[in-house]
């Protein structure tokens, strides 16, 4: 097997980036979006964890259940959550198991699953709440003032929007 050498292959990739991206128009932008996300999920993970026992995304599966009056459909969970739906089936499967939350069959589709949020699951998510909106307040929302936070806020949600719409 034939290794490529360093400089061919960033000569090769620089040309597919010149070809699809015209005088790099926004990969800067496009970079320090995705190590700026990376960076801040990563310090919020070990600060929630840390302090708490809780995972991010185990945080969100309960904040997302919270949100919507304590039970959602499977799918619709996943959707919120952003975790692929067999993600999401492992995920209940655990935090039913530590009672955080409870499965059971929806009314009118014997088929489709409700996760219900638990008593235990709302005092872990009321201890963990604080500490996580500490680390976005200080990590993120301190960082930019109103101005960019609503440039931020606008940017994000054509691109949401756009991406989902298309």
């Amino acid at each position: 097997m034939q290794v490529l050498s360093e400089a061919n292959g960033a000569a090769r990739f620089d040309r597919i980036v010149t070809r699809e991206v015209p005088g790099r128009r926004g990969l800067r932008a496009w970079d320090m979006l995705l190590r700026a996300h990376a960076t801040l999920l990563r310090q919020l993970e070990t600060d929630l964890e840390g302090k708490t026992g809780l995972g991010l995304a185990d945080f969100d599966v309960l904040a997302q259940l919270a949100i919507a009056g304590g039970s959602l459909r499977m799918t619709e969970l996943a959707d919120r959550a952003l975790i692929s739906r067999s993600g999401m089936t492992r995920r209940v499967t655990r935090l039913v198991h530590e009672g955080l939350v409870r499965r059971t069959n929806a009314d009118a589709d014997a088929r489709g699953v409700v996760v219900q949020l638990t008593n235990s699951g709302l005092d872990r998510l009321t201890v963990a709440a604080p500490v996580h909106m500490r680390g976005v307040s200080d990590l993120f929302l301190m960082k930019l003032d109103d101005q960019e936070l609503a440039v931020l806020e606008t940017a994000l949600a054509k691109v949401t929007l756009d991406c989902t719409f298309g």
